[in-house]
């Protein structure tokens, strides 16, 4: 994978970088920047690249994006299949077109795997031997664990039982490479992270605060055009029901009420709930994953946070 071409300088080019849970302000922050210190807004949110999910991914609106540049954001349509490395290699053309007209390329989001893989790179896993995945794909979880304890016992033991694809995924990369998935994964290339002067800034409010939001925001998006949009979403006929996008929290339990197997109120709690989950496995990440020096904050106030922002990195 090859980066995009930065402009020359002596200095690395700056890209600033704005992470964390759902609901928990980036996206204030992030248009707050942009206007202030001319910069463009790239999307790093796996289900706001979808074209069809403007309120239901809590998306920017059509007048916030016109305040300011936006990129990767509703591009994509839902019966596209989309990757980490697809957005990356996209992110990597964003942040030069920024930089070429002279603006500051503000990455703003809360798929961690999407900044991994900017940042650092991806595993240089060959493709694999279709037949061999084929065959994978068909065994029973319990004998495709069994088969990947004789090939790679450590990844056995890391995954569990009822985790089908990764152990599927484990052990078509042994059978395909004779090498193991950890082995591929321990090289990385194509990242862009010793080419730029990163300044990231990761939101971790308060729980309590970001749960009310959370909640206050599913509702919200009922009144708002959720429903409109997880009926259209629906009436898809070229999008497969395996596609991530239907899966995207809020159209299931929407569409669960509209179809008369739940209550309003029950599918609003359910997409609540799924929301907060979410939110609580991305605090964990952003809490644990990324490096220390990367600063965190418990602001909640754009204003504050825009303070803080321009304190730390001096801009």
């Amino acid at each position: 994978m090859n980066m995009a071409p930065f402009p020359s300088s002596h200095d690395k080019p700056r890209v600033a970088l704005i992470a964390g849970p759902t609901a928990s302000g980036k996206s204030a922050l992030a248009l707050a920047l942009a206007e202030k210190h001319e910069g463009t807004v790239i999307n790093a949110d796996s289900a706001q690249v979808y074209r069809e999910l403007r309120v239901l991914s809590a998306r920017p609106s059509v007048e916030e994006e016109a305040r300011a540049p936006h990129r990767l954001f509703g591009h994509v349509g839902g019966a596209e299949p989309y990757s980490a490395a697809r957005w990356a290699q996209e992110a990597k053309g964003a942040i030069a077109e920024s930089l070429n007209t002279g603006r500051l390329p503000i990455l703003v989001g809360g798929t961690g795997m999407y900044l991994r893989t900017l940042i650092d790179g991806i595993a240089p896993v060959p493709e694999i031997d279709p037949a061999i995945r084929a065959e994978v794909r068909a065994l029973p979880v319990a004998e495709a664990r069994r088969q990947l304890t004789l090939l790679d016992p450590q990844a056995a033991e890391r995954l569990r039982e009822t985790d089908t694809t990764r152990i599927a995924r484990a052990l078509e990369v042994i059978r395909s490479t004779a090498r193991t998935l950890n082995a591929w994964q321990a090289e990385r290339v194509g990242g862009i992270g010793d080419s730029i002067t990163l300044m990231p800034l990761i939101l971790l409010p308060d729980r309590a605060w970001l749960t009310e939001r959370c909640d206050r925001r599913f509702a919200w998006m009922l009144d708002h055009g959720g429903v409109e949009e997880a009926l259209a979403l629906d009436a898809r006929t070229d999008i497969p029901t395996e596609a991530s996008i239907r899966k995207a929290i809020g159209v299931p339990q929407i569409l669960a009420w509209q179809g008369g197997t739940l209550f309003r109120e029950q599918a609003l709690a359910e997409a609540q709930a799924a929301t907060r989950q979410y939110a609580k496995r991305q605090y964990t990440w952003f809490r644990r994953q990324p490096p220390p020096d990367w600063r965190r904050t418990s602001e909640t106030q754009t204003n504050d946070l825009m303070d803080k922002f321009e304190t730390i990195f001096l801009i």
